[in-house]
């Protein structure tokens, strides 16, 4: 079974041969290597490049370890590509697997060489087109691109969208969305035959990848069952407000550990950077400003979530919520909690502020539209609460309710629109902003 990844693989193929290095980067296991060395592979096969100007080195097998030493690994491309009348593509796949070296022409002082130097000297031979793979977002957007400066382009890979699962899935729409809802949309999440099967390969990838990875890239010695609480407790948070100094909080309460809120926080962002998880800031829509705290925590992948929790917590509510904001980020939106403030009286006459909140506020340039997130409104009351933030919203973007139940799209009195949650995910032209 092939898993098509168009999104991305239309990406690399309009990047191209254009002078820079490509750096595609997301979650391992979320489907980089395939769409690199399958999919993008096969594509430049069918333009007629053949196999031997293609060099794929993948630095997770134990077959190519030695080029986990910057200097081999640029010994050895530049070996392969030594042939000047022929235009080489080169894949280097995981490349933050590199190790920091000594740099053995220098005596006397540290002076350490890493994968950064080896990628910009090879970028520059000029019958190499170069493409590299990484799940740290630190180690990748940050220090590649800053090095490359105008030379890195980014492309991000995420977990499957539900379009892209059900493309590959063999059922019924409404089998995929409780397949997808439960267990996410890692790409071999698909070849698991029985629940099982899955949990079991979740759970394994939290136990044997993820934290592994987080620990050793940021070099935690003792913290590992204080990182795998943080993990349990953001799965349980999805979709709330929170912040570093409640979490410290639930710890003292529920754990009865003291960890500091700016430890928490260093953590948090410890697993942002390895794509395990997000973060969505609030943004005051009427007085147009960000607000520091709290935030909303999301997970790159609701299956790898509910792992977590061993299934049990299994709110529909919430994980819709997570599914929706993936699908947003997937589209390429930039994605915020949205308050509307307004003035009330209460009880005794006195005017007192409120906060309501609208669970997205998604821009794209200049365009914008605001997605409220309910399981049903079919009750007349319950569906003006879920739009009584909506309605406050000063601006005329376009203003939508996503609902679980398979409904025929429709507009209220009010201009706000419904539509059900497979309908939006598989259709990616339903917001029109």
């Amino acid at each position: 079974m092939i898993i098509e990844r168009k999104r991305y693989l239309d990406k690399l193929i309009s990047k191209k041969d254009n002078g820079l290095i490509k750096v595609i980067t997301g979650i391992r296991r979320c489907g980089k290597s395939f769409l690199l060395f399958e999919l993008y592979h096969e594509y430049l096969n069918s333009v007629g490049i053949t196999d031997d100007c293609i060099i794929e080195i993948a630095l997770d097998e134990a077959i190519n370890s030695r080029y986990k030493n910057p200097f081999e690994l640029d010994k050895y491309v530049r070996e392969m590509t030594c042939d000047k009348t022929k235009r080489f593509y080169v894949f280097i796949d995981e490349v933050q697997l590199v190790l920091e070296m000594q740099n053995p022409y220098v005596n006397g002082v540290e002076d350490k060489i890493g994968f950064v130097p080896v990628l910009i000297g090879l970028m520059k031979l000029k019958n190499v087109d170069l493409y590299v793979t990484g799940s740290n977002s630190k180690m990748l957007s940050t220090d590649i691109l800053t090095e490359f400066k105008d030379r890195g382009d980014e492309i991000k890979v995420n977990p499957l969208t539900f379009k892209e699962f059900y493309n590959a899935y063999q059922g019924d729409k409404h089998n995929a969305w409780k397949e997808y809802f439960t267990y996410g949309g890692m790409p071999f999440v698909l070849f698991k035959n029985s629940p099982e099967e899955k949990s079991k390969y979740l759970k394994g990838l939290f136990a044997k990848t993820y934290i592994t990875d987080v620990i050793e890239r940021n070099k935690i010695n003792n913290d590992k069952d204080v990182l795998e609480d943080l993990l349990n407790i953001l799965s349980s948070a999805i979709g709330s407000l929170t912040n570093p100094s409640k979490l410290s909080k639930t710890f003292k309460s529920t754990k009865n550990i003291n960890i500091n809120s700016s430890t928490i926080s260093k953590y948090i962002d410890y697993f942002v950077e390895a794509y395990i998880v997000s973060k969505s800031e609030r943004y005051d829509i009427k007085g147009k400003k960000y607000m520091e705290t709290p935030l909303k925590y999301y997970y790159t992948d609701v299956g790898l979530r509910n792992a977590r929790l061993n299934f049990r917590q299994m709110e529909e509510n919430h994980i819709m919520e997570n599914i929706i904001y993936n699908e947003l980020v997937a589209r390429e939106y930039n994605v915020d909690v949205g308050i509307v403030e307004y003035n009330q009286k209460d009880s005794k006459g006195k005017n007192i502020r409120t906060q309501l909140e609208i669970d997205f506020v998604v821009n794209s340039g200049s365009n914008r539209c605001y997605i409220q997130s309910a399981l049903s409104v079919a009750d007349e009351e319950k569906r003006q609460q879920e739009i009584k933030s909506l309605k406050r919203v000063p601006d005329s973007f376009k203003k939508i309710v996503v609902v679980k139940d398979d409904i025929i799209p429709w507009y209220d009195e009010d201009g706000i629109y419904y539509i059900g949650i497979e309908q939006f995910l598989l259709d990616e032209n339903c917001i029109n902003m």
